[in-house]
This record gives structure tokens, sequence and C-alpha cells, in this order.
């Protein structure tokens, strides 16, 4: 077996002799040169503003330093009051909780927050409530059925050619809908995933070949740091069959400054990589968020986004409309609308699938078609994605296709001898 950076000693304190035996994240010093350049990533009046009044003892580098940024997280109910006026609810639900999937923001993420408004969207996607511990009918800790479909600890292999990598149990910040809430933030506020999980994950794909596609994934791989990524995506790109890599993550909206040029250089060594990007609401593409999706596009990476359809969030045809227009102009094509999954305490976020199939219907006609989404349901119990469309077909006359446009009017398309259609009657 190839010798990998990791061992299983404790890490040497100088970061010179090894890793430690963890892909939870690490904050080594910065190097003299990055120290001086960390306050060169911008920061809008809005985050300035909420530096100096939450966190008066953090500087400008201290800010625009993901490190300081992990480790500054709001994570308690002490913290979380510093910053939000908390309904009781609010209150009660943070002081309940216990096991995994913890309160975690980052201090940027916070700064784009409500603090007075509970209602309001990023805030509700973050700051737990009563109804997070409500088990509905359909609801489980593993909905997909990810656990039996992993050939080795932290990898999921369901389709064919492709498999889920699942690199670490850290987020920099974790949303309360998360489909993986019975893993990420484990052990002691994170969960440990292991060099020795990572090289069985190896092991497994090098003896498949028909595997000729990997999602990083996790928790969300960008909190890694950069050698233990960029060991990670050598390891998958020296393996002869795997054509595409792609990562997961939610950090270049929640952790802007994570995407360093010292970062941006180091993905570039791992082409072809693609990058699909968990984003929630308009209010995520800020300044900040703008550099960061900007320079992973500069440095070669195609970025798609992944939206999760939240009740009452982004359940509204315009808020989609000026999200997924927002995103194009970022260089960022909208690819997929999820449905929530049914995990357990979901509920509050989960719309009827017919609000999914009207909002796609609402955004075709009005958007280019580079920023409709493809609307998904991923069945539980590992069925594996499933892509849901409106009906446009209104049904047949003789030959003809019935079909309807955007704007409800009916269209005829010649289709000799086709038979789609004929069981609608005409209206």
């Amino acid at each position: 077996m190839t010798e990998t950076p990791f061992s299983d000693r404790p890490p040497a304190r100088d970061g010179k002799t090894g890793a430690p035996d963890s892909a939870a994240p690490s904050a080594p010093s910065a190097p003299p040169r990055e120290a001086a350049r960390r306050s060169a990533f911008p920061s809008s009046p809005g985050a300035r503003a909420f530096r100096r009044r939450v966190f008066p003892e953090a500087t400008a580098a201290d800010w625009s330093d993901w490190r300081w940024q992990l480790r500054a997280r709001i994570r308690s109910l002490d913290g979380l009051e510093r910053v939000f006026r908390l309904t009781e609810d609010e209150r009660a639900a943070v002081a309940r909780h216990k096991g995994g999937l913890p309160v975690g923001i980052t201090p940027y993420y916070a700064s784009l927050m409500g603090a007075d408004d509970p209602a309001e969207p990023l805030r509700r996607t973050h700051i737990p409530v009563g109804q997070e511990y409500l088990r509905l009918p359909g609801e489980s800790d593993d909905p997909l059925g990810e656990d039996p479909a992993s050939a080795v600890p932290g990898l999921v292999h369901r389709y064919p050619d492709r498999a889920l990598f699942l690199a670490t149990g850290t987020c920099s910040t974790y949303c309360r809908y998360c489909t993986r809430s019975r893993m990420v933030g484990q052990t002691g506020g994170e969960q440990q995933i292991s060099a020795r999980h990572w090289e069985r994950a190896f092991a497994y794909i090098e003896a498949t070949p028909q595997i000729r596609d990997v999602l990083v994934s996790g928790g969300d791989p960008l909190t890694l740091s950069d050698d233990k990524l960029d060991y990670l995506l050598g390891r998958l790109r020296a393996i002869p069959h795997v054509e595409f890599i792609r990562i997961g993550t939610k950090v270049p909206l929640v952790l802007p400054m994570r995407i360093t040029r010292a970062l941006t250089r180091m993905l570039r060594k791992h082409h072809p990589l693609w990058m699909s990007v968990h984003c929630t609401h308009p209010a995520e593409l800020t300044p900040e968020a703008t550099e960061a999706l900007t320079r992973l596009a500069d440095a070669g990476l195609p970025l798609g986004a992944q939206t999760v359809l939240l009740k009452g969030i982004n359940d509204h045809v315009e808020t989609l409309r000026t999200l997924y227009r927002e995103l194009l102009r970022r260089r960022v094509r909208p690819y997929y609308l999820l449905q929530c999954d049914p995990i357990t305490g979901s509920g509050q976020f989960r719309t009827p699938v017919e609000t999914g199939l009207d909002l796609i219907d609402g955004l075709r006609g009005h958007l280019t078609g580079y920023a409709v989404p493809q609307y998904i349901i991923d069945a539980p119990g590992g069925g594996g994605k499933v892509a849901l469309v409106p009906d446009h077909i209104e049904g047949r006359d003789g030959d003809d296709l019935l079909l309807r446009n955007f704007e409800g009017r009916i269209y005829r398309y010649p289709d000799p001898g086709g038979r789609i259609g004929a069981e609608k009657p005409r209206s």
C-alpha cells in the first residue's frame, strides 16, 4: 500500500512529522506570507460592523482567517444570546440538545442572520426550535439508507459507477435539516473520521473498477486542511479508473475566507475537478461569497448549485428566480432543487411535492434554461435520486400531441403514431 501521511501516533507539535489520525479540520499556524495576506480577503461593511460589535477582540486579519472563524464558531446558548434575541422556544430547544448535529455557526455567517427576527430564513435553518424534536411518520435518522449501502465505513456505493466518499464528519456550520445529522458533529462535538477509514475506502475504490465517479462529501471536505485535502484528492486521482471527482460543500457561502489562493492553487492540480455548492437563499450571495465563488471559477472548477427546498425559507418562485439568476451571474449553474429528505425532526421544513413542481413550472420560461435545476426526490430507503418534472402534455388530437407552454397556451406538435397523451381526455 502507498505510504500515507497519516499515522496512529499523536500529531507532532511542529506539524512536520505526520498528520493526526483524524480527518477533522486542523488549525496550523499560517506561514508568514500567508498571514500577511489574510486581511486581503474582502469584508463587507455589514460584516465589519458586526465584528466590531460582537467580536471586538478580533482584528480584521482574524476575521479574514478561516481558522479563526472555525475556532470562534457560535456553539452554545451563551454564544447565541451574545448575538441573537432568542425566543423561549429557541432557548429551550438549544438547552435541551444532546448528541449529534450540534449548534455551530461561523461568526461570518451569523453576521448575515436576523438578530431580532426568528423568522429570518438563514436564522431559521441554523438555530434549533422545539419542532426539531418531533418525529413525524415516515421520518428516520437515515432516510436514504446510506448506512446499509456503505461498502466500508465512510464510503457509500449505491450507483454502479459512482461512490460517495464521506471524508469528515465536520461542518463549519450545521444546517438543522441535515440529511447526515446522525453522524455530523459527533464524538465530543465533532466526529473524527480516522485515516484508517480513508485507506479502507481507497482500497475498495481501487478494487472496484466500475467506479468512475467519486463525490467527496461529509460533513464538509473544505473544513480539512490543505495538506489533507491535497492528499485525499491525489490518492483518488492516482486510481486509473476514477475519471471524475466532485466536492460537495457549503463552505464558499458560510466560510468564504476558506477559499484562499493557496487552496485554489492546490485544487488546480487535481483537474478535472468539479464542485457542488449547497446554496439556500439569495441572502447568502454576499460580496464575500462572490469573491470565493469567483476564485473557484477562475481556478477552472465547474460550479453547480444544489438547493434544498425548505418551507418558509425558499418555497416562493420569486425567491428561487432571484437565487438562480444571481448564482448564474457568479458562474454557478443551478443543478438540483432537492425535496427535503424525511430526516427525523425535519417536518417543519418539508413542503408538499406539488410545491416543488409548481416552482419549477414558475421558473421555466422566465429564466434561461441554464438557470432551471432538476427537481429531485432522493427516494427513501436507498432508491436513489428520482427527477420529477411538471406535466406539460395536455393530451392528443389524432396525430397531434397537445402541449402547454409556460404561458398556459396550448400548442400542437405533429406526432404520427405516438401514444403519449392518448389517455388524457381533451378539455
